[in-house]
């Protein structure tokens, strides 16, 4: 069971990759992925090189048939041959026969369960339990003879289930569900059981940050109660790319690792491949257990009625703008800086005619100015320390004695268990503000304030503060694993992001980016982009910047841009419209699930896109 307010890593089974082994006290290991034509032998075994030279424990390469499964063996003896004899993994969808082949020479093989023995005709099929067992049982046909193979050599798998290619089979019985996920999942580890069959890794991958945390929550729920504990592989697929793809993966990656899930991480992003071990090993050394086993709760804190399995916002009032229904505040600190050029970083547009500064999707929604006073005209509202500056909702310790008419942020500490509540409790014009970032475990102490909060039924909105120490990937990825995790358990009114150096705009841009990646503000172009493999048949990256470019207006449009007819339709299951290659220089369009036109040639195709998107919307 988790811990909400402790970290105690999973005790998963050790699982030998190669030489490499998973799971148990191992590290975490670091994954990635190659994006070649895999029967190019040359070109597939410098890419792999680049991954480990970049700090992979282990690269998977994409074997779409039994043809190309045969190029594996020389990949294998070249790559020795230059000395890298780094575990590989096949990836397998649709070709029962290219995972037979590839597990007589790779150290591990992935299958998808959606795809593996079931055909997907996107159809909704009424079955009896007689009929369901029996379709369950034909699974065997396929799957017990590539288990003997994997015996035989000492090979692994990863059962890796997606939320987008989930079989017609379970989603006429579950639905496109986290359940329906771990029941897909669950169908292949019981007949890995019943085979006496152990050397597994077990995925649960989405887009959306919160299916996929929720479904591996419960997939380890599961296991546990039919006596299994396999390892577990992480990772938010089609991430995306820039800060975009790093923030939703360290949301969904780094919750993970918190609860204590968690044995090897790929961060999925539309980039060269190497791009990714940096990204990955940065979220993992933010759960360093020896760091986080530092914290400790000061006082029992119940938590037994929090559902870990489905999303569920904390009630809060609404104090002005700032919790009960409204979307999580932003609050940008110019208090370094305080001048018309920050406020511009803070996403505001200046009109000089007027000389006002106006709104945006992604202006902040409040400026903390620190002691100063000041005199702007615009659509914002100030946080002072000043009592001066009467124009300004006012900011001051919980332990300062004072009446409150109006909005104020009250800021507490790590002490806020021996605080005395009762003067500031559900008083209507108080906002709490929380600084997380100063625990050594700021996942856990901000859950362990809210879980007090709710323990004392003491309703007051909360903003999260957090203090970066400079602004750089490394602290990106961390702050966005810490506060995505409370936001992602429904945890939060707002955020509050400061630095030591001055980063306005970066700062304002991280903030609005992990309550997207949550889903809990949405003020930007979603966009699904998988991260490109041996099937894809355009260049992805170039084309996403392109899409990006041209549609990077469109607030709350989710576009899919697939590289292969594995990933799409399917994996964009969450997409409004998609891009997916069906054909060498080919691109098929989608709204929805429904394709709209197919085969358009590649150099129309994001024009065609375009012009669908605006026949829709």
């Amino acid at each position: 069971m988790i811990n909400p307010l402790k970290y105690n890593r999973t005790k998963t089974t050790k699982v030998n990759i190669g030489k490499v082994q998973l799971g148990g006290n191992n590290p975490i290991r670091i994954q990635s992925m190659t994006n070649t034509d895999t029967s190019d032998v040359e070109a597939t075994v410098e890419q792999i090189i680049k991954i480990v030279d970049a700090g992979a424990d282990f690269v998977r390469i994409t074997v779409p048939t039994s043809v190309v499964a045969e190029k594996i063996k020389p990949i294998k003896d070249l790559l020795i041959a230059k000395g890298y004899d780094v575990p590989l993994v096949a990836d397998i969808h649709f070709s029962p026969k290219a995972a037979l082949i590839s597990a007589k020479y790779l150290e591990k093989v992935r299958i998808n369960p959606g795809n593996y023995a079931d055909l997907k005709q996107f159809k909704h099929i009424e079955y009896t339990d007689e009929e369901y067992k029996k379709e369950v049982e034909n699974i065997k046909t396929n799957f017990v003879p590539f288990l003997q193979v994997c015996k035989e050599n000492n090979t692994a798998i990863r059962i890796g289930t997606n939320h987008g290619s989930l079989s017609d089979r379970i989603l006429s019985r579950y639905g496109d569900t986290p359940l329906g996920m771990v029941e897909s999942t669950m169908e292949f580890l019981r007949i890995c059981k019943d085979e006496s069959f152990n050397d597994i890794v077990i995925s649960m991958k989405a887009s959306n940050p919160i299916v996929m945390i929720h479904a591996t929550r419960l997939l380890v729920k599961k296991m546990e109660e039919e006596g299994m504990n396999f390892p577990i592989h992480l990772g938010v697929t089609e991430a995306g790319n820039e800060n975009e793809g790093r923030i939703k993966s360290a949301v969904g990656i780094g919750t993970l690792l918190a609860d204590g899930i968690g044995d090897t991480i790929r961060v999925s992003l539309t980039e060269a491949p190497e791009k990714e071990i940096p990204v990955a090993q940065a979220i993992v050394d933010v759960f360093d257990e020896a760091v986080l086993s530092k914290f400790e709760v000061k006082k029992e804190i119940n938590f037994k009625d929090f559902d870990f399995y489905s999303y569920k916002k904390r009630k809060s009032f609404a104090v002005k703008n700032v919790g009960g229904d409204n979307v999580p505040v932003v609050i940008s600190d110019i208090s370094k800086n305080v001048s018309k050029e920050s406020i511009l970083k803070s996403g505001y547009l200046y009109n000089k005619e007027q000389n006002v500064f106006k709104l945006t999707d992604l202006s902040a929604d409040y400026l903390f100015v620190g002691n100063k006073v000041i005199e702007f005209k615009g659509d914002f509202d100030f946080i002072s320390e000043n009592e001066n500056f009467k124009d300004a909702f006012q900011i001051s310790n919980f332990n300062e004695k004072k009446d409150f008419e109006n909005l104020n942020f009250v800021e507490l500490d790590d002490n806020f268990i021996n605080y005395d509540f009762n003067k500031f409790k559900n008083n209507e014009n108080i906002v709490f503000v929380i600084d997380i970032s100063k625990s050594h475990s700021p996942v856990h102490f901000g859950r362990s304030f809210f879980f007090f909060l709710e323990e004392n039924k003491i309703k007051n909105p909360v903003i999260i503060k957090y203090k970066l120490s400079s602004y750089n990937e490394k602290s990106m990825v961390k702050a966005s694993s810490e506060i995505g995790a409370l936001f992602i358990d429904g945890f939060g009114d707002g955020v509050f992001l400061q630095s030591d150096t001055e980063n306005i705009a970066e700062l304002n841009e991280l903030s609005f980016g992990i309550l997207q990646a949550c889903r809990t503000r949405i003020t930007k172009t979603e966009y699904i982009s998988c991260p490109s493999c041996g099937r894809t048949l355009f260049d992805l990256e170039e084309t996403t910047a392109k899409i990006k470019a041209k549609t990077s207006h469109l607030k709350g449009v989710k576009i899919g841009i697939m590289g292969c007819i594995v990933n799409g339709p399917g994996e964009m299951a969450d997409a409004d419209f998609g891009y997916v290659g069906t054909g060498t220089g080919k691109i098929t369009l989608y709204k929805k699930q429904e394709v709209i036109k197919r085969n358009i040639p590649e150099k129309d195709a994001v024009e065609e896109l375009l012009n669908l998107i605006k026949q829709y919307s």
